[in-house]
């Protein structure tokens, strides 16, 4: 039976190309990690020049609403139009909102900006996992995965280092220059090497009228989790407009998707046992990594009392634990399987946040690192095995559906994490002038924050758990 891993290989043509292809694909996500981070340090300078500094949340908040709505369409266009049309899209929209961003004129503008590098990056990410699926073998795959890791590891501290050189030294406005290079010659490679046959058969029609509902949807509620309690309350009308809409459009996208054969995202696969408890995995993922991205440094700065520097150091050891344990996974997968090496990732992950629980006032820096780095090492065995056992478990046809639905549940799991932790942080705190909350009661907030943490390494376990036994060396079902 031809499996999923061997029919990839047919589509491309020559695997002598896998190597320059995978080094492409590690730049074009070396675009969206870098501009994760390169930006933060340089907002102050950029408010400065542009004025507007209310706006400045926007820029982060735009970019990220941008990359997630847009996860899902893409996923299942590349289904249907094929990987390499709809990546090379991807990046050049990226950067084209590179470009604009560095000419910007005013706040507005660099906002608009921001949102079409968002638009390109929603295609980058779960693409780039797409192709490097599609071009490796599942014993391949883990190795692969790890180098994407390395990616986001190496791009957590040369980010932030590059946005503070360039806004200090030079000018902010090569943070967005800097990616020119870097998206060109990942998008000449692709063009060049990406050999993608064209599918049999009649293409499939696109449902646009779902990817609008979708889009409208999602949009709705990714900006209410993002804003709400911080641009307004939670119980003021524009939430309960904002939420409602969102209930709306979703559900109408729900009707449409039932009487659609192919809908722009098939809530169906959902109901397959190894997809929905590896997007439920996915969606505790998003809520623990950055709910830890978010409060360590404040906890590190507020608490502690240590500077940015190294607040910074100590977060980085999540981002150094993930890529070690994601390289090391293919060898446990291939052992014993995707449901035991999550069940031990995850319990990993437990251990690591109910080290958190030990923090104290009088704690020092390592620890925190210990903590997060072991998290960091069970996020490894959990993130990666889990979307390969989902890609896994389908053909060509539908590895970029899923993939996007794996990483849509996590970016709505951060949003949620974003909205819930931050409600629990604002009850007990204050928010100061530099916006991060402060006063008597952080500790208090920060102990909570954890406790909360701790609750969702417990729900990840109970996700991974339902994913079925499984024997990865089988021959997975035909592409």
């Amino acid at each position: 039976m031809t499996t999923p891993d061997t029919a990839a290989d047919t589509r491309l043509g020559l695997r002598g190309d896998r190597g320059p292809i995978l080094g492409a694909l590690m730049l074009a996500t070396a675009l969206v990690a870098l501009d994760a981070t390169i930006l933060a340090t340089a907002s102050t300078t950029i408010a400065r020049e542009l004025g507007a500094f209310e706006q400045v949340p926007w820029l982060f908040s735009a970019y990220t609403l941008a990359q997630a709505v847009t996860v899902p369409v893409y996923g299942r266009l590349a289904d249907v139009l094929g990987r390499k049309r709809v990546m090379l899209v991807g990046i050049a929209l990226f950067l084209l909102g590179s470009v604009l961003c560095a000419v910007a004129w005013s706040m507005p503008a660099l906002i608009w900006s921001r949102v079409l590098q968002g638009l390109g990056a929603g295609a980058i990410l779960p693409l780039s996992m797409t192709i490097a699926s599609d071009i490796y073998t599942l014993a391949e795959r883990a190795r692969t995965q790890g180098y994407m890791a390395s990616v986001w590891a190496v791009s957590s501290v040369l980010g932030p280092t590059l946005g503070g050189v360039f806004s200090q030294f030079v000018s902010w406005r090569w943070i967005f220059w800097v990616n020119v290079p870097i998206g060109a010659v990942a998008l000449l490679t692709l063009w060049r090497t990406f050999r993608e046959k064209e599918r049999d058969g009649a293409r499939e029609p696109v449902d646009y009228l779902g990817a609008v509902l979708l889009t409208g949807g999602s949009t709705l509620l990714v900006l209410g989790l993002l804003e709400g309690g911080h641009a307004w309350g939670w119980a003021s009308p524009q939430s309960i407009g904002i939420f409602g809409a969102s209930v709306v459009l979703l559900a109408a996208f729900a009707v449409a998707a039932r009487r659609t054969a192919h809908p722009i995202f098939d809530l169906r696969l959902l109901r397959r046992r190894v997809v929905g408890a590896s997007t439920a995995a996915s969606l505790m993922v998003g809520v623990i990594t950055l709910g830890l991205s978010t409060y360590v440094p404040i906890y590190a700065q507020g608490v502690l009392g240590v500077g940015p520097l190294v607040a910074g150091f100590a977060l980085a050891s999540l981002t150094l634990g993930w890529p070690i344990a994601a390289t090391l996974s293919g060898r446990v997968y291939l052992t014993i399987g995707f449901r035991w090496t999550s069940t031990i990732g995850s319990l990993v992950v437990l251990a690591g946040t109910l080290l958190t629980l030990l923090l104290g006032t009088g704690s020092a820096v390592w620890q925190i690192s210990a903590s997060v780095f072991v998290i960091g090492l069970g996020m490894g065995l959990v993130a990666v095995p889990t979307l390969l056992a989902a890609q896994h478990s389908v053909g060509w046809g539908e590895r970029g559906a899923v993939t996007a639905t794996n990483m849509f549940a996590r970016s709505i799991g951060q949003a949620v994490g974003v909205a819930a932790l931050g409600a629990v942080v604002n009850a007990l705190t204050v928010v100061g002038a530099d916006g991060t909350p402060e006063g008597a009661g952080l500790a208090d907030a920060m102990h909570l924050v954890f406790w909360c943490v701790v609750g969702c390494a417990a729900l990840m376990v109970g996700t991974v758990l339902l994913l079925p036994r499984d024997d990865p060396r089988r021959a997975a079902p035909a592409a």
